[in-house]
């Protein structure tokens, strides 16, 4: 059924069409989340503040319209899914207020829970739920489906730590506990709801059986159903409403604000790899530990450690473990050094009687302790990256009574043996009988449909009526486990549910068939496919890890909805339907604005990098490879020609002045779909001259081969920039003021790593040049004898990948003036503050944080803005496809206000940076030359 017309009139006067939402593309992009299920809204809307949420659920109760929130589409059971209206947080959720230095934070729902952990560091303090996902998902979706995590527990989590909220009730009203004036109008204008609240807290505490089947299933982790023991940790009816929302998964209102109680964040901690003979002593040990000063014991089985031995960093010994064996990943953490060796000390001493096959000692050695963690980490996504094509990773989570953990393993392990899942691994938090358990799982026909039901009967049945256990302790209920939460909780607690959720949404618009749900069978509809599109992202599990690095988001698609769109043109298109529309749209949506720089492969599981697709699917249509291939082979007169175009540029803006060319362009962009590149006032002059000095045989300093980029050879500093310098004389002069002798490879301006011409998709042309640049850079550096420094960091990172001749030594900025410049210089840092960007290629580098730390030797403030991974600038799509940089760039401005300049590795990206800041960024090296000056030494 479409949605009512009277209700869509009234959103389109509530919301901009650029946050509305109806086209296919749109909808099937917004209609995934990280589960396995799929349902395509009829209208998404990204909402901007609480207001607009008052207005659509005002809106929506009238006209009796299903509405779904979601914060960053992260969970896992199906819960942030509509096939009515999706709404969907924008940019301005992501306030955050520290209070009394760090023992409070109130956050927005919009703040990535990283985010707010980052705040916090500065203090020792965290907040306490920390979800493997918390570097992607958002503190509405924590508190939501109240999320634990591997540290946290059950006192940690978002229930236990609640010390305020703000909500949106079903019926637009609005409550903020930490407001005493909105508590005694929601106080008086619902005063009958809050009676209810409180007579039904009443009557549950009064039920003695009841009251303590609640309190047993709340010392489990537990998030199946409404957290009904709010209505007996709890009298007064304000802190039960509070406490029903944590949990709630979106079924009982909207939460725009909560501030939690922040919990220590130790800095020393330590972890020790123990592997026992079996899972019953494994699981005994547990026990033990649970008595024990440890912040983490995380259980992996033999399936889960067999899927990650073969990895880089493994020890050898994990590949001859018995069948059998069985490990504990331990960790502990201190406020002191001296109190985490007491506490090594005690956790061993524990445990000292139990057999062990092997084991990695405790080691707070970041390079151990980041290993052993590793490993736990990567058993999810390693069952990810070898699953069938088609098949979908499925990530169950339960709770076993501590005493019951070894058998529950056990049973658990037995269940996959009869269904046949034997690729399942098991994993989890054993402090608290929670254990995760992946496998993988067709949803083709109906035989895979009745194969997967019939597991999830006899887990249900084995957790919940046999153990006593929880069937959801921390992903939530979603429509996953919905027809079974009658089955743990019983018939009592199930209908108190359902008063719960009818007094708070009487109409049932609030995220229908989640958590609570009539239809026994609803956990096997909707089934999402993940048909094969491309061998590149066919291991893409649309978890959504990589959304939060991603410049477009927001403007046009994120990686994971690149890829699946792009599965379903595929499937489409096998089922002989037509795609042309969809490939149309695809292609802007898709393609043009994608940066192809490649972050969303280091946030990504299985190590995906979507734009490795992006630029398969250009090559499919990059047509003119003859004109590649001249522009290629004349790669001089491809430089004048860039010269050229920019002394055009810098003639026009003397023509006309800088604000009416700017105008102009842009509307010439515009028209010509960015053929004819936007001018901006930080668009650079031409490069003058080059003046590239013949080596001198009777120079006895240390030789560096300088390879300047061709953006170096070409751009010099924009008309406004206080530094006229251009970047090739800046370089020489600080290598030359370090002592180095700075030879230039022989005919430089034909030279180029290629990057140009594989990002149009011109593979053969970019290799062919990349090759060409390598043979010069050996002949220069006397066959690798000397060391090679590259100016930009893209252009570094292109020679590095896919091979490069061992002889070679190139090092970006970065990792050179590391290396080979800070012991040369007396550097005398500035007090005026600087902004640092690290471009995507420095990240895949590995220097991200060694130019941080170079930037706060040069300078006492550095600021580094929050959210800005990549500046969507891409080569030249700064200039094609300026809407993606600008996209991208929307936060920097008011993060760099009051800084005097910034710093970056690519003269690109530094064209956009400039633009959109307000200040002007230029490469390191200008940094660094204006603080420093020669050691006497050397």
């Amino acid at each position: 059924m479409s949605l009512p017309a009277a209700f869509l009139a009234e959103v389109e006067r509530l919301i901009p069409p650029t946050r509305r939402f109806d086209d296919p593309l749109s909808t099937l992009a917004f209609g995934t989340d990280a589960s396995f299920y799929r349902l395509i809204p009829k209208l998404v809307v990204r909402v901007e503040s609480e207001d607009e949420v008052v207005s659509l659920l005002k809106l929506a109760s009238a006209e009796q319209v299903p509405v779904t929130f979601r914060a960053a589409g992260t969970s896992l059971s199906g819960q942030a899914l509509s096939d009515s209206v999706l709404i969907v947080l924008g940019d301005n959720w992501n306030g955050r207020e520290v209070r009394a230095e760090g023992a409070q934070i109130r956050l927005q729902p919009g703040v990535i829970g990283a985010q707010a952990n980052a705040v916090l560091a500065p203090f020792q303090r965290k907040i306490g739920p920390d979800p493997a996902s918390i570097n992607a998902c958002k503190i509405g979706g924590i508190v939501a489906n109240n999320a634990s995590g591997m540290c946290c527990g059950t006192a940690q989590n978002s229930y236990h730590t609640l010390a305020g909220i703000r909500l949106v009730l079903a019926d637009g009203s609005v409550l903020d506990t930490e407001d005493p004036a909105s508590v005694a109008a929601f106080s008086s204008q619902h005063a009958e709801l809050l009676a209810h609240l409180a007579e039904l807290g009443r009557e549950t505490r009064a039920n003695i059986e009841l009251a303590a089947r609640i309190r047993h299933k709340y010392r489990l982790k537990n998030t199946t159903g409404l957290s009904l023991n709010a209505l007996v940790d709890y009298d007064q009816p304000l802190d039960i409403l509070s406490h029903l929302m944590v949990g709630s998964e979106g079924t009982l209102g909207f939460i725009s604000a909560v501030t939690y109680d922040t919990v220590p964040d130790h800095p020393h901690k330590a972890s020790a790899l123990i592997v026992f003979p079996d899972v019953a002593t494994c699981c005994h040990a547990v026990t033990v530990l649970k008595q024990q000063p440890v912040a983490a014991v995380e259980l992996l089985d033999r399936r889960s450690m067999r899927s990650v031995e073969n990895k880089p960093g493994m020890p050898e010994w994990v590949r001859s473990l018995s069948n059998s064996a069985c490990a504990l990943l331990v960790e502990t953490r201190a406020a002191s050094d001296s109190l985490l060796q007491e506490q090594i000390a005690q956790v061993m001493a524990s445990i000292g009687h139990f057999p062990v096959d092997k084991q990695v000692d405790f080691s707070s050695d970041p390079l151990v302790y980041n290993q052993l963690w590793k490993i736990r980490k990567d058993t999810f996504p390693a069952v990810g990256a070898v699953r069938q094509t088609g098949t979908t990773v499925i990530i169950e989570d339960v709770t076993f009574p501590i005493e019951c953990l070894a058998e529950g393993v056990n049973r658990l392990l037995a269940l996959f043996d009869r269904h046949g899942y034997d690729e399942a691994i098991i994993f989890g938090h054993a402090l608290e009988g929670n254990l995760h358990f992946v496998f993988t799982q067709a949803f083709d026909t109906p035989e895979q449909i009745a194969r997967y039901a019939a597991f999830m009967d006899e887990v249900a049945q084995l957790v919940a009526v046999e153990f006593g256990g929880s069937l959801k302790a921390e992903h939530g209920t979603g429509r996953n486990m919905a027809p079974f939460v009658e089955l743990e909780w019983g018939h009592d607690a199930y209908q108190l549910m359902w008063q719960l959720k009818r007094l708070l949404d009487p109409k049932g618009i609030l995220n229908p068939d989640v958590v609570l749900c009539d239809d026994p069978d609803i956990h096997l509809k909707h089934l999402k496919p993940l048909p094969a599109a491309d061998a590149l992202v066919d291991t893409c599990i649309e978890c959504g890890f990589c959304e939060p690095v991603c410049p477009s988001k927001g403007l046009t698609l994120s990686p994971r909805q690149r890829i699946v769109i792009w599965r379903d043109i595929q499937a489409k298109k096998r089922a002989g339907i037509d795609t042309t529309a969809l490939e149309r749209d695809y292609q802007y949506h898709g393609l043009d604005t994608c940066a192809a720089t490649g972050l969303c492969a280091q946030r990504c599981p299985v190590g995906i990098n979507t734009g490795d697709l992006v630029r398969a699917l250009r090559a499919r249509a990059a047509t003119h490879t003859k004109t590649a291939t001249w522009l290629a082979e004349h790669f001089h007169q491809t430089l004048l020609a860039a010269r050229f175009t920019l002394h055009v540029a810098n003639g026009a803006r003397l023509l006309l002045g800088a604000p009416r060319l700017a105008r102009a362009s842009a509307a010439l962009s515009r028209v010509s779909q960015g053929r004819v590149p936007q001018w901006t006032p930080a668009m650079p002059q031409p490069l003058q001259r080059l003046d590239l000095p013949s080596p001198r045989s009777d120079d006895t300093r240390p030789r560096v081969v300088y390879l300047a980029a061709c953006v170096s050879r070409a751009m010099g500093p924009a008309a406004g920039d206080r530094e006229q310098q251009p970047l090739l004389d800046k370089t020489r002069a600080l290598l030359e003021k370090a002592g180095y002798q700075v030879i230039f490879p022989a005919q430089l301006d034909e030279l180029c790593c290629g990057q140009p011409f594989a990002s149009k998709g011109y593979a053969a042309q970019a290799d062919a040049k990349r090759q060409e640049l390598i043979d010069a850079l050996l002949k220069a550096s006397r066959g690798g004898l000397d060391p090679i420094y590259c100016d930009t960091s893209p252009c570094t990172l292109r020679l590095l990948q896919d091979g490069l001749d061992p002889r070679l030594q190139i090092h970006d900025p970065v990792r050179f003036i590391r290396e080979h410049l800070l012991d040369r210089l007396d550097i005398q840092p500035q007090a005026e503050p600087v902004a640092v960007h690290v471009t995507c290629s420095t990240q895949h580098l590995g220097e991200a944080q060694a130019l941080i730390d170079i930037a706060r030797r040069c300078a006492r403030e550095v600021v580094i803005p929050e959210g800005i991974h990549c500046c969507g600038f891409a080569g030249d799509k700064g200039f094609t496809t300026p809407q993606l940089n600008q996209h991208a760039l929307r936060t920097l401005k008011d993060a760099v206000q009051h800084c005097s300049e910034g710093l970056s590795t690519s003269r690109t990206c530094e064209i956009g940076l400039s633009s959109h800041s307000g200040i002007d960024y230029h490469s390191l090296v200008y940094l660094l030359d204006r603080v420093s000056r020669p050691l006497a030494a050397v």
